[in-house]
């Protein structure tokens, strides 16, 4: 495709880090890291993102242990503590954590991202989520709240760590030796939130950070989670399989920005894609047959039960995909398998031959020039702003990219050369926030 002049906008690229690889099977690739809680790997991983110019290292999480779904996922380290020591061995690259709105407590994730943001220098990111699987209620001793209540409990929850991460000043640490005051008493105040499910007294005793506010990304693709995205986001984590319906996805989360005093440019959407790249487009098919053959028929029926709440072991893998209602767990992975499942006539092979691939992610397949060529078109034609590249294992799986298809983005203009800014906010264009310009724009819930 052709170049394209380099003051238009910019591609943003995310490393979204799942375990040892976004494919569940990948750590069975010769070569292949095999553990997630050797930070060493981690390091270099961040290593490669920073060299690729990456906007920001986006790390999942949840909360329970399913040896099944993903060992190398639930064999891993807890991705906040983990951010924090990467932040000593990287100086540009966004650090991004996934944290909930459903298990946690809105005063220690405003505390934790602000400190995460004073120990990266301003390149914190929280991924908010309601937490999806209702087997991670166990662990908390609670009951699992429906789909609306979680996004009910979510909207007040961002409200709440928004209103502690602005009750500073900028200027309130004065540190006068000669006065002796270090902090001004006037410039820091109490939240003093009372809502239906929080009362929060605050301040946070921790200062305003270095971006004002962290980076706010999150990933809801049903309509409550649109719409708190484009109330609260700065990033959106969209799933999708198709460019039209990518297209229509997108255009719809922007038109509903305007209702929230928001235009196009304030929030950046990126969908996923795994990129299986080859020097040729044969030999990047032949790398996924590799890795789908690793899958077997039991792994296809837990993954598909999982996404789509129900036994899925009732049914012919190669017979049609039935008609199934939308779980409460994994809504929008669910829609979009199915809308594709209903539009190709898949069969549940199909099906789980995508899922098992990227766990209901876009998977990208073909040469460097041939990716290039597609993130291009989608970019291009109002589909995304970027991406969430989501390697199927690590090292190679993620160094053919940076080493392949960033470079060729770099020459047609499409992805920068160089980083320009110092903080998060910097790589996605978005403007430092005015302390009180969130609470004000979200009000009290």
């Amino acid at each position: 495709m052709s170049a394209i002049p380099a003051t238009r906008r910019m591609m943003h690229l995310g490393l979204f880090i799942l375990g040892t690889g976004s494919h569940v099977a990948g750590w069975r690739q010769p070569a292949a890291v095999t553990s997630f809680e050797d930070f060493s790997a981690v390091q270099q991983i961040a290593a490669t993102a920073e060299r690729g110019l990456f906007d920001l290292i986006f790390m999942g999480d949840n909360l329970y242990a399913d040896p099944a779904a993903h060992p190398s996922y639930t064999s891993r380290l807890e991705p906040l503590t983990m951010l924090s020591a990467l932040a000593t061995s990287t100086s540009r690259i966004g650090l991004g954590a996934t944290a909930s709105t459903t298990y946690g407590d809105p005063f220690t994730v405003a505390r934790a991202f602000a400190s995460l943001d004073h120990i990266s220098g301003g390149r914190a990111a929280w991924n908010a989520v309601t937490t999806a699987n209702a087997v991670s209620a166990a662990n908390f001793g609670r009951d699992h709240p429906d789909h609306g209540q979680r996004y009910a409990i979510a909207e007040e929850f961002l409200s709440v760590v928004r209103g502690l991460w602005d009750c500073w000043d900028d200027d309130a640490v004065v540190k006068n030796r000669a006065s002796g005051l270090y902090i001004d008493p006037k410039k820091v105040r109490a939240l003093d939130h009372e809502g239906p499910f929080f009362q929060v007294k605050g301040p946070l005793n921790i200062s305003r950070s270095p971006q004002g506010q962290p980076v706010v990304f999150q990933a809801g693709g049903s309509a409550p989670g649109q719409r708190l995205a484009a109330r609260t986001a700065d990033v959106v984590f969209s799933v999708v399989q198709d460019l039209a319906e990518a297209r229509v996805q997108y255009a719809g989360f922007k038109a509903q920005l305007s209702a929230f005093g928001r235009q196009a440019e304030h929030v950046a959407l990126l969908p996923g894609v795994m990129p299986v790249v080859g020097r040729t487009d044969r030999e990047a098919f032949d790398r996924l047959g590799a890795l789908q053959g690793f899958l077997s028929d039991e792994s296809a029926i837990q993954l598909l039960s999982d996404r789509f709440g129900t036994d899925m072991s009732i049914y012919d893998l190669d017979g049609p995909v039935p008609d199934l209602e939308l779980p409460d767990s994994y809504h929008s992975f669910a829609g979009v398998m199915l809308s594709k499942a209903r539009r190709d006539r898949f069969s549940l092979r199909d099906v789980y031959n995508l899922m098992g691939a990227a766990r209901g992610h876009w998977v990208l397949c073909g040469s460097a020039e041939r990716i290039a060529d597609t993130l291009q078109l989608w970019f291009e034609t109002g589909a995304a702003d970027g991406f969430n590249v989501m390697p199927p294992f690590f090292h190679e799986g993620f160094t053919d990219f940076v080493d392949g298809v960033v470079p060729i983005l770099q020459e047609r203009g499409l992805f920068r050369t160089a980083y320009e800014g110092e903080t998060l906010r910097d790589h996605l264009g978005l403007e430092r926030p005015a302390r009180g310009e969130w609470p004000a724009r979200l009000g009290r819930v």
